[in-house]
């Protein structure tokens, strides 16, 4: 059986105590939880800044057996201060989170190279190691240009994670993937979308934030991308469907995922 992970964008209303018992009521082993906002339109959960909250998370967690395998989201910018992210690396520690998710937007790849090497040595302080994603509107667009920054920053904990989607809206391509060693292939985001590619970053953007299928719904080669991955890995569903979401909640949409990732990956 596969270990699912639910990725917090999946359900990204519901506050980390809520996701859990959620998860744990539709089957997943483990969630993502976003500390950090991503856009002034969705919400983030500061739990380094809610000691109450943060208490709350933990209960959840001793009550189902749920854990938490990772924290997002870091954007490295060029004005970041990697510094000032301990709080929210120390709240990962106490969740007993395994991996945090950066983003790549620091046009300066070697000095973008230089942070990420620098906040995979403050993770690995609190115990996690850091994974870089790539986005195919972002400088880093594809699967073989993260593991170029990822290999000159060169840290023993730090990481790719490959994200379905944008994995096959970058074009990248499994020989590329086969280059990566696997001991940089942590996890993986699975989800899906019609095969046709949006033909502008607007489109992108709605199909990776708001609209996505689960596993098997759509026209990507979901099965075909875990067969050049690491076996046994956690896979974290992350599909986001806002309109379903409206017609039967947020854990309808959780359970929906989990089910047809189960039929897809679990059917052999």
């Amino acid at each position: 059986m596969t270990d699912f992970s639910l990725a917090h964008l999946t359900a990204l209303s519901l506050p980390p105590p809520e996701l859990i018992r959620v998860a744990a009521r539709t089957g997943y082993r483990s969630v993502g939880l976003r500390l950090i906002q991503v856009t002034a339109e969705t919400p983030g959960y500061p739990l380094m800044s809610d000691p109450a909250l943060l208490r709350d998370t933990r209960r959840a967690m001793a009550e189902t057996g749920i854990g938490v395998w990772d924290i997002e989201f870091v954007r490295i910018t060029p004005e970041i201060d990697i510094a000032v992210l301990e709080p929210f690396l120390a709240a990962g520690a106490a969740l007993g989170a395994r991996y945090a998710i950066a983003a790549p937007y620091d046009p300066d790849l070697a000095r973008l190279a230089d942070r990420f090497g620098a906040l995979c040595d403050l993770a690995a302080r609190h115990g996690l190691g850091a994974v870089l994603e790539f986005f195919p509107w972002t400088v880093v667009p594809g699967v073989r240009d993260a593991a170029a920054i990822v290999a000159a920053a060169d840290r023993p904990n730090g990481g790719i994670l490959v994200d379905t989607l944008h994995f096959d809206r970058s074009g990248s391509t499994l020989d590329e993937l086969d280059l990566v060693p696997p001991a940089r292939l942590p996890f993986v985001h699975v989800c899906d979308v019609p095969s046709e590619r949006p033909a502008t970053t607007e489109g992108l953007l709605h199909n990776a934030r708001a609209e996505r299928l689960p596993p098997g719904d759509g026209g990507l080669d979901i099965k075909g991308i875990l067969r050049h991955m690491p076996r046994g890995i956690p896979v974290a569903l992350e599909v986001p469907m806002e309109a379903l979401t409206r017609a039967i909640g947020p854990e309808g949409v959780a359970r929906r995922v989990r089910e047809a990732a189960s039929r897809l990956l679990d059917a052999d």
